[in-house]
């Protein structure tokens, strides 16, 4: 494409500064936007955007359909004791849905963020001989976040730009400051951007108007050890909060939703080696058995090598060796090498 056009979502971060910069450098028509949940602190300055980087910028109000798709998931995915992962939903269905679309209506070719990862494609990397566009690692591996972007479809990433692919934070700060770029919105953003005090439970409790439901604590023995007071504030591997003596700290074993159960056990008990996986975004050869391949099971995790059985859009991984806290509800990621495999959600 001669002269496409670029969108540049802009959160007023350095990330997407920088992002909404470069690709003024190379692209003779960009436009930027910049969309809102309902849950900001604050506005950010659109004229000084702007101002600093020379294309107009649109507010966009995602305030109905994100309290619908990610905080109405969120909540319902705690309640049913599992532990969600916003931010992964949050890419699929609004950043590289909603707004992807809205751009599009706007005559955009291209979507570009600030996220650190990579799209290999057809047209930028002829050399490879591949015939769909797949997903890598971003340069940065202290800032990499194609765990959060792994349910992306390949027909999604066909429309997306990474201008940051190849650069570190260090890089990306240090490109800011030489062109004299300043963020309007200086503080890095955070996991779950709709929760400010990093209160989960109350959260809940205010958006559902449920009164929390006192249960037992039963060990891995089957012996009742102590109360909990209300099953949304637990997910699997979690310690703080259980607040049970006994020889050695306990761990969130189980959410047993259907018995108003919570179960403990040592952490020496946590680990698995099998778990069971649904709602399959899956981007490389036809396989029905993949061996050797990474699986995260949490952004936080290393990867350990495995083995994936497909079945249409569920799955069966085994681990080589046991892993700590599988969690149903969170997202595992399949890799080879920094190739993103595909993802699917554990149960």
């Amino acid at each position: 494409m001669k002269n496409p056009v670029i969108a540049v979502a802009l959160s007023g971060g350095v990330d997407s500064l920088v992002s909404g910069y470069l690709l003024k450098q190379k692209y003779n028509h960009v436009f930027g936007l910049h969309f809102t949940t309902g849950y900001e602190k604050e506005s950010i300055d659109l004229p000084l955007l702007e101002k600093q980087l020379g294309f107009p910028v649109t507010d966009i109000d995602f305030s109905k359909s994100f309290e619908k798709k990610i905080v109405q998931y969120f909540v319902q995915t705690y309640l049913e004791g599992k532990t969600p992962n916003p931010c992964i939903i949050c890419n699929k269905e609004i950043k590289f849905g909603e707004l992807l679309r809205h751009a599009q209506n706007m005559g955009a070719d291209f979507l570009a963020t600030g996220h650190y990862a990579t799209i290999i494609n057809p047209i930028s990397f002829p050399d490879k001989k591949i015939s769909r566009c797949y997903l890598e690692k971003g340069s940065d591996p202290l800032k990499d976040q194609s765990y959060f972007l792994s349910l992306l479809s390949g027909e999604q990433l066909e429309k997306i730009i990474f201008p940051l692919a190849g650069m570190t934070k260090k890089e990306v700060k240090r490109f800011a400051g030489s062109k004299h770029l300043e963020p309007v919105h200086p503080s890095e953003s955070q996991d779950i951007c709709f929760i400010h005090d990093n209160n989960f439970h109350d959260f809940i409790v205010q958006k559902q108007g449920i009164s929390p439901h006192h249960g037992d604590i039963i060990d891995h023995n089957g012996k009742i050890v102590g109360r909990h007071k209300g099953l949304h504030k637990f997910t699997i591997g979690q310690r703080r909060g259980i607040n049970c003596p006994a020889e050695e700290p306990y761990y969130v074993q189980q959410v047993d939703i259907k018995n108003n159960i919570l179960r403990v056990c040592f952490k020496k008990d946590l680990s698995e080696k099998t778990f069971k996986i649904s709602q399959i975004n899956w981007n490389a050869s036809d396989q029905k058995i993949i061996p050797d391949i990474m699986t995260k099971i949490r952004y936080s995790h290393k990867g350990a090598l495995s083995t994936l059985t497909l079945n249409g859009s569920c799955g069966k991984v085994v681990f080589n060796e046991p892993q700590d806290a599988i969690t149903p509800g969170q997202a595992a990621v399949f890799y080879k090498d920094a190739r993103v495999l595909g993802a699917g959600i554990i149960q």
